[in-house]
């Protein structure tokens, strides 16, 4: 991506001539001095007490100090690195009262947070040491401090596709604890993604509004670890925007055009915390304050005043263009992808279903139009509150649907969403599908009045409004009268069959057409996924079916058919038309893509993929590493290192992003040598996947015991450490013909 001009222009008009705000920019650049200054105490006594060889930087992060990498582009590797920027950012202030210095003093307070947060992430026992200070936040649970690569990774696809549209950070303390609760609940149901730093923390907890990760509302701690919130948002316009680290302006572009963050800076001002807010204008964040502004601290459009808490969330809606897909359901509860990562314990739950513990389906079917009343939802057997709290009981869930323009293969389309608008209810929990579901209700949900109707009504709602191209009629049945479930189990259990039957029919050669994935674009812009009936997308959530329907549902959408034209290499998968399709919606930059092998011109990654494939030279085979493995690898890298080197669209042989599901294809890397290459995965991934890669291998004639011979971090996290492993079992890769 080139560098964006004049950058600065949107700042334009925000200020009328005579009337500049002095008093707001002069406590702005006392602050940011305050903050340089204290920065610059901890960086010399840490120099003084490690030396300033020591390494510095954050847990899994493959960014340096990414405020500093993202904005001016230095790797900082120790301390001794710190105290030039320092110095340069106190240089670049000056005691001048504009918009443009004020804005300029804003960046440099970011680099003074990042540098404190540095240094208090050294070794959290050693910096203890250090003389205490408020702005030196907390780590220890329920407090997050800097979030992890693998976490903004996790989240792309729904930044993407505006599942989440939009960020609100929040700071300081609010005047209403009551009334700033309403409106984070009000942000959680509608999607958006919170950072929260400063004493709004405890007051949301007092108020028993459920934050974390698994909520994205981020209790990152004291005022400095605010700081976290911009490191996040600068990661992702590198790791989806292809954005080189020291291109300013084009960081700043795609922050204002697609991040689209809002700053909420509640409760009495401070100089220092003024100044941070001027960061987040500097790059394109406005700032809502609850406080009363006089004229002389007001910035149109970028620094202003909402006194009434329920005008807060239309504001910051207003003010950033934010897109609102989500839909009021009329339950009890709040529902929004916030509550996606939700858990909900064993001790917290009223009542649970399936999970092995109860007989339990879901299934959806397609039925003619005189079959379905639309809108209707029926409980068959008794509810929820016939049991005791921790109860469990049997379920079968039966989606019917009619469309004039639904298909039978797009079933299984509709039944995978059941998991994920399940999961967007406060206080709901499910995994697993068809016969395997597992879900549970908790008992704050149920004192709320959430009844089985209720989670009709949301797979009613959200059916119609997801899919509402191919859906005209929806009607939901819900059973848990034990005798029925069993007798119509059996019956969905037939369908599964069928299906998986008419899956397994569904073999690359066996289609005409692929279908293309551009979903990522929008972070990723020359990545164009191509997903195959044996490959789905990288990020797993697309499979060749998904795509068909998707393209069905909205034949302008990112879903294209791309026909099978032009055969050019059989064995490696590779044909004419694919290349064709690649090269002009990648802005032309990706010439060729061979499907079936990592070693000659891959396809390219996006950053949103489950799993990430590579080259283990000195093992003549391949390692897998899937995203929840923190650990080292025998490529010499985390995954979140790997991440940053193959995300945003690059294509690099040896290295590819992939699924779970193509792990397990017949397809996978087949020209490389498929299965028998792969030498090293993690051990959770390893079980998690066992039962498949046993019918795999066995299939193409490895043996059920070959799962064994894969080495994984129990044996070793380096080439040298896992040799003697795959020689001792006798692994296939280290006979076979060399990769390189």
């Amino acid at each position: 991506m080139s560098e964006v001009t004049n950058f600065d222009a949107i700042f334009e008009g925000a200020i009328e001539p005579g009337k500049e705000p002095v008093r707001l920019f002069r406590e702005v650049y006392h602050g940011t001095i305050t903050a340089l200054s204290y920065a610059e105490i901890l960086l010399n006594q840490a120099i003084r007490r490690y030396g300033p060889d020591q390494p510095v930087g954050y847990p899994d992060c493959a960014y340096f100090l990414p405020v500093i990498r993202c904005l001016s582009g230095e790797e900082v590797r120790k301390l001794g690195d710190l105290p030039p920027i320092l110095n340069r950012e106190r240089a670049a202030c000056k005691e001048e009262w504009t918009f443009e210095n004020a804005r300029r003093c804003g960046r440099a307070t970011w680099y003074a947070a990042e540098i404190i947060e540095a240094v208090r992430y050294l070794n959290h026992d050693k910096v203890k040491e250090l003389p205490p200070h408020p702005w030196v936040g907390k780590t220890v649970a329920p407090y997050t401090g800097f979030i992890g690569d693998p976490v903004v990774r996790q989240y792309g696809i729904k930044m993407v596709d505006w599942t989440i549209p939009g960020e609100v950070v929040i700071l300081g303390r609010a005047r209403d604890p009551k009334a700033l609760a309403k409106c984070v609940q009000n942000l959680m149901g509608k999607g958006f993604m919170l950072f929260l730093a400063d004493e709004v923390i405890e007051q949301l907890m007092e108020e028993n509004v459920k934050l974390g990760v698994d909520f994205i509302a981020y209790p990152l701690g004291n005022f400095t670890q605010v700081v976290h919130a911009a490191n996040y948002a600068l990661r992702a316009g590198m790791m989806f925007g292809g954005i080189k680290p020291g291109l300013t302006d084009a960081q700043r572009d795609y922050q204002r055009r697609r991040v689209l963050a809002t700053i909420w800076y509640l409760g009495e001002h401070d100089m220092v915390k003024t100044a941070a807010a001027f960061g987040a204008i500097y790059v394109g964040f406005p700032v809502i304050t609850d406080q009363p502004l006089t004229e002389d601290r007001t910035i149109k459009d970028w620094f202003i005043s909402v006194e009434d808490y329920d005008k807060l969330v239309q504001t910051t809606i207003e003010v950033r263009g934010v897109k609102i897909t989500a839909i009021d359901i009329d339950v009890p509860i709040t529902i929004g992808p916030a509550f996606e990562g939700e858990t909900i314990r064993k001790g917290d739950m009223h009542v649970e279903f399936g999970g092995q513990r109860t007989p339990a389906f879901e299934v959806v079917l397609m039925k003619e139009a005189d079959e379905v009343e639309d809108g209707k939802i029926e409980v068959i057997g008794p509810d929820i509150d016939s049991v005791q709290p921790g109860g469990q009981m049997p379920l079968g869930v039966v989606v019917e649907v009619y469309g004039r323009k639904f298909q039978e293969d797009f079933e299984p389309v509709v039944e995978r969403r059941i998991h994920y608008y399940t999961n967007y209810g406060e206080g709901l929990w499910h995994i697993g599908q068809r016969d395997i579901c597992w879900y549970r209700i908790s008992k704050e949900a149920f004192n709320k009045g959430f009844r089985l109707e209720h989670l009709g009504r949301i797979l009613y709602a959200k059916t119609k409004a997801e899919f509402a191209a191919i859906v005209d009629r929806v009607q939901v049945k819900i059973y848990t009268d034990e005798q029925k479930v069993r007798e119509l189990l059996e019956e969905a259990k037939k369908k599964y069959a069928a299906r998986d039957a008419r899956l397994k029919e569904l073999e690359d050669e066996k289609v005409d057409v692929f279908y293309s994935c551009t979903l990522c674009q929008s972070f990723a812009p020359t990545h164009v996924c191509v997903v195959l009936p044996e490959r789905t997308g990288l990020c797993g959530a697309v499979s060749w079916l998904d795509a068909k329907a998707s393209y069905e549902i909205n034949p302008h959408g990112c879903n294209q058919p791309i026909p099978k034209e032009g055969i050019i290499d059989e064995v490696k998968g590779r044909w004419q038309s694919s290349d064709e399709f690649i090269y002009n919606n990648s802005q032309r930059s990706i010439e060729h893509v061979n499907f079936y092998t990592i070693m000659e011109y891959p396809m390219t990654s996006c950053g949103c993929f489950e799993c990430i494939v590579c080259l283990v030279p000195e093992a003549n085979g391949f390692m897998i590493v899937n995203r929840g493995h923190g650990g080292m690898t025998p490529a010499g890298m985390t995954f979140s290192t790997m991440a940053g080197q193959i995300g945003g669209g690059a294509q690099i042989p040896g290295f590819g992003g992939i699924s779970k599901a193509y792990i397990v294809s017949r397809k996978f890397l087949k020209a490389d040598g498929g299965l028998a290459r792969v030498v090293w995965m993690p051990k959770a991934l390893k079980e998690e996947l066992r039962p498949q890669l046993e019918e795999r291998a066995e299939e193409e004639g490895l043996g059920r015991d070959f799962v064994d011979k894969i080495a994984d971090e129990t044996v070793g996290t380096s080439a040298d450490e896992i040799l003697p492993f795959l020689e001792e079992k006798g692994h296939p890769a280290l006979t076979m013909e060399p990769l390189v």
